[in-house]
């Protein structure tokens, strides 16, 4: 599993927390004034850029740098595209290379920040994310990923410090980016046990961005942890209506099923969450459903059993006669 995913399993329900990072925006795409002869070229890698022909971009972007080697945009913007390809060895190059050419370029700074955080070297993506506030204090980007860095960290109270920070300094207008920073802070505040929090700031992400299955997802979670299983059971049936193959989403919908005691809704959540984990080659999570279906069915069965034996099946074994 990515490590931008934190899974926390406890024995009354399993929760799986989505952390997303936020990377550096399209529009953060460095344009060029078109009046040197690899203009067009450079301007092609843009908009394969924009097309998500990240591949084809990066051979663009290749050849303008053949052309004019201290073509500091070129630089940023194929380190973009690496990054979008999961390719950060050559991004944190790209990266190292503008930030030679353009030592404060914030950009180059918030990308290479990301590339390092993914890597998993959070050191790494924290300084650079202090050099982005140093330079521009009011990007909430880099006090947002600096927070996301610091959650990884176990270090929660100064994510949230960071998360309070990007709050101040985010656009009005960016409504569903301020979703994502309110929902972060509220997994925050559900490391830190402080779930009703938490829950005010899932459901504040809710209403800034009702169609982000994670904000239900990780509401539910909340619910489940302070024994509210109807409410767990209502947030993942409206997480799976918005991402019907989010298989955490079925298995802890199937324990907040059982805990209430709705047997067969609980069974058919977990063969999902199964089914969805061994698609997704999830391995370890596969595990842990199919152990969980499995023991939930074997209780059924000796219920069943049970069940079916007769009320004089006692004296019968003992031969008594009326």
């Amino acid at each position: 599993m990515s490590r931008f995913y934190r899974f926390i399993l406890n024995f009354g329900i399993a929760v799986v927390l989505v952390c997303l990072f936020l990377t550096s925006p399209a529009y953060s795409l460095a344009a060029s004034d078109a009046k040197i002869p690899e203009g067009d070229l450079f301007k092609l890698g843009i908009e394969k850029m924009r097309h998500g022909s990240y591949p084809e971009a990066i051979q663009d972007f290749t050849e303008v740098i053949k052309l004019k080697k201290d073509f500091a945009v070129a630089y940023s913007n194929r380190c973009l595209a690496y990054l979008q390809l999961e390719d950060y060895q050559n991004a944190i190059a790209d990266c190292n290379q503008t930030l030679k050419l353009t030592p404060n370029n914030v950009e180059a700074h918030l990308n290479r920040g990301l590339a390092y955080y993914r890597q998993g070297d959070y050191q790494a993506a924290i300084a650079d994310n202090n050099q982005v506030i140093a330079l521009k204090p009011n990007d909430f980007r880099a006090y947002y990923n600096r927070g996301i860095v610091r959650g990884m960290l176990g270090n929660h109270q100064q994510a949230i410090s960071d998360y309070n920070l990007a709050l101040t300094n985010i656009p009005q207008s960016s409504s569903l980016l301020e979703a994502d920073v309110y929902n972060d802070r509220g997994l925050a505040h559900f490391e830190l046990s402080d779930l009703k929090t938490a829950m005010i700031d899932f459901s504040e992400a809710i209403q800034l961005n009702p169609n982000d299955y994670r904000a239900y997802y990780n509401r539910g979670c909340a619910c489940g942890r302070s024994g509210d299983n109807s409410c767990a059971v209502r947030d993942f049936t409206e997480s799976l209506k918005l991402n019907s193959t989010n298989a955490q989403a079925y298995l802890n919908r199937g324990i907040a099923y059982h805990q209430l005691g709705h047997e067969p809704a609980a069974i058919a959540d977990l063969q999902k969450a199964v089914e969805y984990f061994a698609q997704q080659r999830e391995t370890t999570l596969y595990d842990k459903a199919f152990l969980l279906l499995k023991n939930l069915q074997q209780q059924l069965s000796s219920l069943s059993e049970i069940a079916l034996i007769p009320r004089d099946a006692k004296t019968k074994e003992y031969g008594v006669s009326s």
